[in-house]
C-alpha cells in the first residue's frame, strides 16, 4: 500500500492519521478528521488491524486483535471453570463406582448431562484447551498490534508539533507574554525540578516523564501468556502428575505417573480419633458434641517405596529396589524425586476374601472349602475325589439394572455375587446355584449340593494422592511479571507536555495516559512564577 506524505515532507506509513513528525492530521476535514480532539492512544499510528483486511492472514490477525473477541474468550472459559466446579471432578470421585454411574446416582439427570457434556474432565479435554490456547493467541495478538505503533509513534515523536495538533490536545493554553525567553527558562526550571526529561528543537520544547508505564499492560500481557503456557505444559507427558493411588494393606502396586519406574507397597494403616477420657478438659465439649471417637485425630499409612531396577518382559514381575520406609500422614508427604505422595483418605474393612463350604443340603456333610480373592478370583477349585466348584460368573458389586438384569456398579468388591457350578461325582455335569450377601437362588430347587457362606477376611485401604508440577516455576514466573507490569501501570502515568515558542506567543499543550487531575495539579507548579497560562481542559469545555 502507499505511504501517505505530509505537508512538512514527512513520509508516513499507510493508515497513519497523525504526522509521525510533526502531528498535522492527515485527514482533511470531512475525511474523517471532524474530531474536536486527537485520539492519542497510538499518537495516530497505524495498526495493522485497522489497516489491512485482504489475505486469509489478515482476517485472523484482525479477529484476535480485537478486545471483544479477548474478553468474550475470557468470559466463555470463566464460565466453562465455573460449572466444572458445580459437581466434582472424576478425580474426586470415589474409586469403587463408574464416573457415568456416579455422577447419575448422586446428581440425577443434571449429573447425567454434566458427565455426557464432558465436564466430568473439564480441565483435561481438548476444548478447553483450545479456549485457554486462544486466549494465548488473542494476548499476543492484540499485544504485537498494539504496542509496535505505539513504540514506533513515541520513539519517533518530534519536538516541533504543527498549531494544529497543540490545539487538539486535551489540555491546552494559548498565553501572550512580554519576555518569552525568560518564561521559557522558568518553565524549563520548574520541569527539571519535576523530572522531566526535556528536549528542545527550534525553540519547542518536548517534555515527558514515566514513558515506561505505557509498556505496563504489555507487561500484563507477556505474564499471562507466560502463565498460560505453564497451565498448558501440565498436560505434557513428565510435566503434571495429580493422580489417586488406592493401596491395600500388604498391597504392591505402580505409582501412577512414574512410567513404571517406582513402587510403592502398604503395610498397615492407622486410624487414631480423639477420646474423651484421654483427651485434656479443653476438648470436652468439642468431642461431646461430635461424639466419643467420631473425629479423626490422626491417619497414617506405613509403606515401602520401591525403585524398578533394569529391564523387565511383558508380564514378569519387576525387580525392586527397597529405597526407603516411611509413614504418610496428613500434611506430612512422601517425598522422592520430584513427586510426593499425600494421604487424602482412607477406607475400612473392605471385603478381601469370602470363604465357601461345598455341602450337602440334607446332611450338611462338607466337602471341602472355596477360598475366594474378590480381587482375583480363580475360575475353578479342585477339591478333590471328584468334587469342585467353577465360578460361571461374578459381580463384585452386584445390582440389579433397570431391566432386571444382575449387573456390576464397578470391579470393587463392596457387594459380591457368583454364579457357582457345582461339580460331584453324581453331579458331572453340575449344578447351578447364585449367591449374594444373604441371598442365595437355585434355578433348580431339585439341587443336591449347595455353598454355604462359613468366613470373610477384610483389608484396610488407603487412599493417596501422587503429585508432581513441574510448572510451578513457570506459572511463578508468569505471574511475578503480571504483577510487575500492573504496578508499572497503575502506579506511574506517561506525561508530555509541548511548548511552542512564536514571537511574543506561547502555545502549551499536555497530555497523559491516564490521572488528568494530576497532570493539571502538576502544571499548576510548573508555571508558576511565570506568565503563562494555565491549561483549559477542553473536554471539559466541550460537555
Amino acid at each position: 500500500m502507499n505511504h501517505v506524505k505530509c505537508e512538512c515532507g514527512h513520509v508516513n506509513p499507510f493508515g497513519t492519521v497523525l504526522c509521525e513528525n510533526c502531528g498535522r492530521a492527515l485527514a482533511a476535514e470531512g475525511e474523517g478528521n471532524s474530531e474536536k480532539l486527537h485520539d492519542m492512544r497510538y499518537d495516530g499510528s497505524a495498526r495493522r488491524s485497522q489497516t489491512y483486511n485482504k489475505t486469509i492472514v489478515d482476517k485472523v490477525w484482525n479477529f484476535f486483535s480485537s478486545v471483544k473477541v479477548g474478553v468474550w474468550l475470557i468470559v466463555i472459559t470463566l464460565i466453562a471453570s465455573a460449572i466444572g466446579t458445580i459437581f466434582p471432578q472424576e478425580l474426586y470421585i470415589p474409586s469403587n463406582v463408574t464416573p457415568e454411574q456416579f455422577y447419575k446416582d448422586e446428581y440425577g439427570i443434571l449429573g447425567q448431562l454434566y458427565y455426557q457434556l464432558g465436564f466430568h474432565r473439564l480441565y483435561g479435554s481438548w476444548w478447553y484447551m483450545t479456549l485457554i490456547a486462544s486466549i494465548g493467541i488473542s494476548l499476543v495478538i492484540c499485544s504485537l498490534d498494539r504496542v509496535i505503533p505505539l513504540y514506533r509513534a513515541l520513539k519517533n515523536q518530534g519536538v516541533s508539533r504543527h498549531e494544529s495538533f497543540l490545539k487538539r490536545q486535551r489540555l491546552f493554553s494559548e498565553s501572550y507574554v512580554d519576555n518569552i525567553e525568560k518564561n521559557v527558562e522558568q518553565v524549563k526550571k520548574n520541569l527539571t525540578a519535576r523530572r522531566y526529561r526535556i528536549r528542545e528543537e527550534n525553540g519547542n520544547i518536548l517534555a515527558e516523564k514515566n514513558r515506561f508505564s505505557r509498556w505496563g499492560p504489555y507487561v500484563n500481557h507477556i505474564g499471562l501468556i507466560i502463565f498460560l503456557i505453564g497451565a498448558m505444559l501440565r498436560f505434557f507427558p513428565g510435566m503434571y502428575v495429580d493422580e489417586v493411588l488406592w493401596l491395600r494393606e500388604g498391597e504392591t502396586k505402580e505409582i501412577p505417573g512414574t512410567n513404571g519406574e517406582y513402587y510403592l507397597k502398604h503395610h498397615q494403616f492407622i486410624l487414631e480419633t480423639y477420646q474423651k477420657e484421654k483427651e485434656k478438659d479443653v476438648f470436652q465439649e468439642a468431642i461431646d458434641r461430635v461424639g466419643d471417637g467420631s473425629v479423626a485425630k490422626n491417619f497414617q499409612s506405613n509403606v515401602t517405596l520401591y525403585k524398578k531396577q533394569g529391564d523387565s518382559l511383558p508380564g514378569e514381575e519387576p525387580k525392586l529396589k527397597e529405597v526407603k520406609d516411611f509413614s504418610i500422614r496428613v500434611n506430612e508427604p512422601l517425598k522422592f524425586d520430584s513427586y510426593a505422595v499425600y494421604q487424602v483418605n482412607y477406607k475400612l474393612n473392605e471385603l478381601n476374601k469370602m470363604t465357601f463350604d461345598l455341602i450337602d443340603k440334607k446332611s450338611g456333610k462338607s466337602f471341602g472349602k472355596v477360598v475366594i480373592d474378590l480381587l482375583n478370583p480363580e475360575k475353578k477349585y479342585d477339591l478333590g475325589n471328584g468334587y469342585a466348584v467353577e465360578i460361571a460368573s461374578y459381580l463384585p458389586d452386584f445390582y440389579f439394572d433397570d431391566e432386571g438384569n444382575p449387573a456390576t456398579r464397578s470391579r470393587v468388591p463392596n457387594n459380591p455375587a457368583f454364579v457357582f457350578k457345582m461339580i460331584a461325582p453324581d453331579r458331572p455335569k453340575g449344578e447351578t446355584s447364585f449367591v449374594a450377601i444373604q441371598q442365595t437362588i437355585e434355578p433348580n430347587e431339585n439341587n443336591k449340593y449347595k455353598m454355604k457362606f462359613s468366613g470373610i477376611e477384610t483389608k484396610n485401604l488407603t487412599g493417596l494422592v501422587v503429585r508432581k508440577d513441574l510448572t510451578l516455576w513457570v506459572l511463578g514466573v508468569g505471574g511475578a511479571i503480571f504483577m510487575i507490569g500492573l504496578i508499572q501501570g497503575l502506579y506511574w502515568q506517561h506525561r508530555r507536555i509541548w511548548l511552542k515558542a512564536d514571537n511574543d506567543k506561547i502555545m502549551l499543550a499536555g497530555h497523559t495516559n491516564k490521572n488528568w487531575f494530576g497532570l493539571k495539579n502538576e502544571l499548576d507548579i510548573i508555571l508558576r512564577d511565570t506568565e503563562i497560562q494555565k491549561p483549559v481542559d477542553q473536554k471539559q469545555l466541550k460537555e
